[in-house]
């Protein structure tokens, strides 16, 4: 009756257009007032232990990191670099993009970001070039979502904090299926340019190409900071966060001198303004389950479904299912830390990696970005390319689809996710 009770007043605060985190806290205290016999004390102790992890830490500064490299040039850089790489294929400016939005996901850890960064600099561009609207809002819209996929990435974090896996393994983790991913889509993007003979540019001289990667070579060095500092153990995941905020603060104002110190106070308080929203979702998401964890629910939910006889192959359909109908209505940080520590047992008792199961929930995530009625993507490209969710829904389908099929291959071939941090000696 009481896990009942929890999940349909959680449902209805939702459904009257409340926030999410606002939800989540009133159901809690609704619940701990009306329900049980838990001292108020203990959730107030809970609600400031619960956040006092040093993983949570990373997560401010990869936001400071990705705001610096959004307004410092770093994009523009990375699309000259991507296009002299690749513009002379079918789909050229198209081809750039998806190649630039996994070079900047590989240094921002935001998939909105990544899709202002590259989407407000390569759309303008494409329409220009003769390209439809709809086709480059397509690409920029799924490439930018392997911004939470290739490490370094907040969506993981936030899975870490939930469920207490390394986030160092999780980040090697992403490398491979990212890669994937930036791969399927370029080839979707290829595929489509060729079929409708999209323009091409002049293929790019040795000169030329070697110019662009001078040029982009200090945004691109951010993930060797990032990447190579965690994986040969100079730091941790949080203090590589640190390192990428300071680095893309002198790289943007004293390298590339893209931002003046005038303009440093403003990305600090955007930065500060994102991070205390993020933030205060994981609080009350960690009330949550602090709740549920005492009502024995996830303990309870695992042991129905292995009464059920669901095995590993059907569970994780039906995880992916569950995922996927959560992104209709729910941000990606939101159904992390709500549905993670409630699955994650279950994954645990049938013997499912817990490194597996995190990329698993990312890509879902990624999928979630792109579709309506509330992907993010969707909605950052609405304003950039001022087409319409209906339209901009339609235009994105195909891209949408790869993403799809890239996800049931990764959910059921668990090599994809765990062969590098096992190669690297990390699990």
């Amino acid at each position: 009756m009481s896990t009942v009770f929890i999940f349909v007043l959680l449902l209805t605060l939702m459904l009257t257009g409340m926030p999410i985190s606002i939800s989540l806290g009133l159901t809690v205290l609704t619940f701990f007032f009306t329900m049980t016999d838990i001292p108020i004390e203990s959730v107030a102790l809970k609600l400031f232990t619960g956040i006092e992890k040093f993983e949570i830490m990373a997560i401010p500064f990869f936001i400071l990191a990705g705001n610096f490299l959004t307004h410092g040039g770093v994009a523009r850089r990375m699309i000259n670099f991507a296009t002299s790489m690749v513009g002379h294929w079918h789909g050229g400016l198209g081809l750039a993009g998806v190649m630039a939005c996994a070079l900047f996901a590989a240094v921002s850890g935001s998939s909105p970001a990544t899709v202002v960064a590259i989407g407000s600099i390569l759309l303008p561009a494409m329409v220009k070039q003769g390209f439809p609207n709809g086709f480059g809002a397509g690409v920029i819209t799924t490439s930018g979502a392997l911004g939470i996929l290739i490490p370094p990435s907040i969506v993981m974090v936030m899975y870490s904090v939930a469920t207490n896996t390394s986030v160092g393994q999780l980040f090697m983790a992403g490398v491979i299926p990212g890669l994937m991913l930036a791969t399927l889509l370029g080839l979707t993007t290829w595929y489509r340019a060729r079929k409708n003979n999209y323009p091409r540019l002049a293929k790019a001289s040795l000169a030329q190409r070697l110019n662009a990667l001078r040029e982009s070579v200090w945004g691109l060095l951010l993930i060797v900071v990032v990447i190579g500092g965690i994986y040969s153990g100079i730091f941790t995941p949080t203090e590589a966060a640190a390192m990428s905020a300071v680095y893309a603060f002198i790289v943007a104002v004293f390298v590339y001198k893209d931002m003046t110190l005038k303009q440093v106070p403003k990305v600090l308080l955007d930065s500060a303004s994102m991070s205390a929203m993020l933030l205060y979702i994981i609080t009350n998401a960690v009330l949550f389950s602090f709740l549920m964890t005492s009502e024995n629910i996830p303990q309870n939910m695992a042991a129905w479904l292995l009464d059920m006889g669901l095995g590993p192959i059907s569970f994780l359909l039906m995880v992916n299912i569950l995922l996927l109908l959560a992104g209709n209505v729910m941000e990606p940080s939101s159904i992390v830390l709500i549905f993670a520590p409630i699955l994650f047992p279950v994954a645990q008792s049938l013997g499912i990696d817990p490194v597996h199961f995190g990329i698993l929930i990312t890509v879902n995530m990624e999928v979630g970005m792109c579709h309506p009625p509330v992907g993010l993507n969707l909605y950052v490209a609405s304003g950039i390319t001022k087409m319409g969710i209906t339209e901009l829904t339609k235009a994105v389908w195909p891209w949408l689809l790869t993403m799809i099929v890239f996800l049931g291959i990764v959910t059921y071939i668990p090599a994809i996710s765990l062969w590098l941090p096992r190669t690297l000696g990390m699990m």
